[in-house]
């Protein structure tokens, strides 16, 4: 489980945009209100205990992830939203993290674009070609491993290295190192907690000082 400050760090996105997202928002139009609802449910959202604490499942993070991409490339949140509907119609729940969106989400993002009424040749300034590519293509789904129904099971941020991984069945799907399973911020917070010593973190924890290094990498892009 992810709060919603935690989540918005791992994607790279704002907190209080995330909250928009994921809560829903109202604003004063001329005479009246109008309400953006949120661009999904999330899964714990019904949850007696949880319902009201406003934290991500692992499969709500990774469709954050997605989702904070195609905003990061210039995508209107109006468009993303058809795009979930559109996908959910043929791919299920949680559409965009599924691998199968790399292969339909070009056809499944052309509708959606016309759902909403915007001509895709107007999305992009440079040409008549909309940068779908840059959006739907499969460095979307790297560093995310799958099982045989294209359902992610694990995310490694770090995909060149995967040194560091979320697995939701390990240490509640909070970033370890891979194969040692040592969160990342204790490794951290032992690194300066032991003078930026690497050697004596990595004999304490017993991992790599690439490892220690990697986590302290991590950690501190996360606070920044």
């Amino acid at each position: 489980m992810y709060p919603l400050a935690r989540a918005a760090r791992l994607v790279g996105e704002d907190l209080r945009t995330v909250r928009r997202w994921l809560k829903g928002y109202a604003w004063k139009y001329r005479e009246g209100h109008r309400v953006s609802t949120p661009l999904w449910s999330l899964q714990y959202s019904q949850d007696e205990d949880l319902g009201e604490e406003q934290v991500l499942s692992f499969r709500d993070l990774l469709e954050l992830r997605t989702v904070a991409r195609f905003v990061h490339q210039g995508v209107s949140l109006q468009v993303v939203r058809a795009t979930i509907e559109v996908a959910r119609e043929t791919l299920g729940d949680y559409p965009l993290q599924s691998r199968r969106f790399v292969t339909d989400g070009k056809k499944i993002f052309l509708e959606a674009v016309e759902r909403v009424g915007e001509d895709p040749k107007l999305l992009d300034v440079r040409g008549r070609q909309f940068a779908i590519d840059a959006v739907i293509r499969p460095s979307l789904i790297e560093g995310i491993e799958y099982d045989a129904d294209s359902r992610a099971l694990r995310w490694f941020p770090l995909n060149k290295r995967r040194l560091i991984v979320l697995d939701p069945q390990i240490q509640f799907g909070e970033p370890i190192i891979a194969g040692a399973g040592v969160p990342t911020d204790a490794l951290a917070s032992a690194f300066f907690a032991e003078g930026k010593d690497t050697g004596r973190v990595a004999r304490l924890y017993k991992v790599s000082p690439q490892a220690v290094q990697a986590a302290v990498a991590f950690e501190s892009r996360l606070a920044a």
